[in-house]
């Protein structure tokens, strides 16, 4: 039996249907805008996209589009197990065809090859888990604030007081990389010289996620230079990077790679984060960002959830891929609970930036608050219970419940 993509989108036209899905399938496969000699019905028969079309929707009023759910169906053998050349067949030129008034990718099926061909998170979970000595809760964690502007040693204080508040997790914002005022080289080795001497009076190694969003020899560099220093994670900007110079460092990575999805807001009107998170986890990312709950952007609670949940779902029978979702976004004490009662899983990292930052009680008391939070919301208890007993609480549902 032939192995084939099958990619499945929402798309919406003001066209004949049949006609408009034929030609999407032609365009991305072995048609183009008129018949040519070479594209005989042997041809079609082993390379032509089949397609299925069915409406979502009753017939609207004349001249308003219509709504479909369209199926596309491809032979693996048009471009064999590659990521590249699969996001230029699944989401390449049938975009700005003219009887398409929009389109999103919602989800793919991908067949086994891609399985042998990529090689999935290195860590992943457990792995992940193992590094932080974090074994069944959420990873408590924050993003350095303000996101620029701090100096390296400025950030190493900052690191002092997280590691010795008990965080277990922090990240770099997307935004800071290399620049002038905040040296990479310089923050790192400070960084992991706070983070080494804790892990050393403690036994806990705090995980940081350093930026080295760059170019390719730029990362792989900058790399070097976390392992050599003892860290445990890197991150990179999936968009920036793109998925060609992601492959190619992730076969330099000896690290858990953290994958930020800044930029998402101009992929989304074309891809569901289902689908698109499937191609990140089989080129090996760790972690993924799935915003948050009640979080300060558009995306609402639903698709967030809906977000984690794929991230935690196997893709293939022999090879889950399965990585950490990353809660962030405006979150604080108050989306611990909304959040555990919609995922179900401890599986997680969870992010707040101001949401610790802000607490009137300072740095150590908002990591405090933060963990207060989510082990009632895993225990069970309601948070305003769990309030009455830690202070640290109290003050961050005063702080922050106001605004969620």
């Amino acid at each position: 039996m032939q192995e084939r993509i099958i990619a499945t989108y929402h798309l919406t036209t003001h066209d004949d249907p049949e006609r408009t899905a034929s030609l999407i399938a032609g365009e991305q496969s072995s048609g183009t805008f008129v018949a040519i000699p070479g594209e005989d019905e042997a041809l079609k028969a082993r390379a032509a996209a089949t397609y299925d079309i069915a409406p979502l929707d009753e017939q609207p009023p004349s001249g308003q589009p219509r709504h479909y759910r369209l199926t596309l169906s491809w032979p693996l053998a048009n471009l064999g197990p590659s990521l590249p050349n699969l996001m230029a067949t699944v989401a390449g030129n049938l975009y700005e065809l003219r009887p398409v008034r929009s389109l999103r990718l919602l989800d793919l099926s991908l067949p086994e090859a891609f399985a042998k061909a990529y090689p999935g998170p290195a860590f992943g979970i457990a792995g992940t888990r193992e590094l932080t000595g974090v074994p069944l809760a959420p990873l408590i964690g924050t993003i350095i604030k303000p996101s620029v502007g701090l100096s390296a040693v400025d950030t190493a204080a900052m690191v002092a007081q997280l590691c010795e508040a008990g965080i277990d997790f922090i990240k770099d914002d997307e935004l800071q990389a290399d620049g002038p005022a905040c040296p990479f080289d310089e923050r790192v080795r400070l960084c992991m010289q706070v983070i080494r001497s804790h892990a050393e009076r403690s036994g806990r190694k705090v995980m940081y996620a350093f930026n080295l969003t760059g170019e390719l020899d730029e990362m792989r560099r900058r790399h070097d230079l976390v392992v050599a220093e003892g860290g445990t994670a890197v991150m990179l900007g999936l968009n920036s990077v793109g998925m060609s110079g992601f492959n190619a460092f992730r076969k330099h990575a000896q690290l858990p790679i953290h994958a930020h999805r800044n930029g998402w807001g101009y992929v989304q009107s074309g891809w569901s984060y289902v689908a698109w998170q499937k191609l990140w986890r089989l080129a090996g990312v760790d972690h993924m960002h799935v915003n948050g709950i009640a979080n300060k952007f558009q995306e609402d609670d639903d698709s967030v959830i809906a977000s984690a949940r794929a991230c935690l779902s196997p893709m293939f029978p022999d090879k889950a891929c399965t990585v950490m979702p990353v809660f962030s976004s405006g979150q604080t004490v108050m989306q611990a609970h909304p959040t555990w009662q919609r995922l179900q899983s401890p599986d997680l990292i969870f992010l707040a930036g101001g949401g610790l930052f802000a607490h009137p009680g300072g740095i150590a008391a908002g990591v405090n608050a933060l963990r207060q939070a989510w082990e009632a919301a895993v225990h069970g208890i309601p948070l305003q219970a769990a309030a009455n007993s830690h202070r640290e609480l109290r003050e961050a549902i005063v702080t922050f419940g106001a605004n969620k």
